[in-house]
């Protein structure tokens, strides 16, 4: 990872909103890459997916970071235990059933725990462990950027998207009913950033290996185009991961 992959954002060094907290889906066993991906690298000088997932995060703007495991749960634990302060581990012991069970087991520890610096989390920013050019600039403006409506959610449909206007810090009560994602030349996809109130719907709907897709699909959310920062493109074979580089 270069460096300019891990310095800290400028919205990270001002403050984040309060109450946000990154969670990391990494469980996966990864059996078309070969090996759960947490553990790969993309050359053999660079840090694992899962730390790089954990530290362009903290580089983005989230102060406090949750990751979920499930395959090679032993080792990614312990590589993610030296990563830092305010940083923990949730075990996902269906995790062979895919994301959903990943994010509901993730979501459900958050529900009933409060952490350092934050006490109750009022959002989770959601990402994937196997999106190698993800950026913390990505990160940055999922959290704090307002992007564009979601037209095809909107309260306000129209041909084109509509931008916001820069909004100020949120409330704790705005904060929980945020729902918002990322894009990439208009095709969705993350991180998101999902606020506690839609928590339980979210649970109560993510099975398979479709995480969020489906509570997305129909509920209103804000879409936030991040095409000119990176790719979004996951990766599911080495090939894939090469090309990456």
């Amino acid at each position: 990872m270069s460096q300019s992959d891990t310095a800290p954002h400028p919205a990270a060094v001002r403050g984040r909103a309060a109450h946000v907290r990154g969670l990391v889906l990494a469980a996966g066993a990864g059996r078309r890459m070969g090996g759960p991906k947490a553990l790969l690298r993309r050359r053999p000088d660079e840090p694992t997916l899962v730390e790089r997932a954990v530290t362009l995060l903290h580089a983005g703007g989230c102060a406090g970071i949750t990751v979920v495991v499930g395959a090679a749960a032993e080792e990614v634990t312990a590589i993610v235990s030296t990563l830092g302060r305010d940083l923990d581990v949730v075990r996902c012991p269906d995790w062979d059933e895919g994301m959903g069970a990943s994010l509901r087991a993730g979501l459900s520890a958050l529900t009933r725990s409060t952490h350092e610096g934050e006490g109750c989390v009022d959002a989770v920013l959601v990402t994937l462990v196997d999106l190698p050019d993800l950026t913390p600039d990505v990160v940055a403006r999922i959290l704090d950027a307002p992007g564009h409506v979601d037209n095809a959610h909107s309260p306000h449909p129209d041909e084109h998207a509509v931008d916001l206007p820069e909004p100020a810090a949120p409330t704790a009560k705005e904060l929980r009913a945020t729902l918002r994602r990322a894009a990439y030349d208009g095709t969705p996809g993350h991180p998101a950033l999902i606020g506690r109130d839609h928590w339980d719907a979210v649970i109560a709907m993510a099975v398979g290996d479709h995480g969020a897709r489906e509570y997305f699909r129909t509920t209103p959310h804000q879409l936030v185009e991040c095409g000119d920062l990176a790719t979004g493109r996951d990766t599911d074979t080495r090939e894939e991961l090469e090309r990456s580089r």
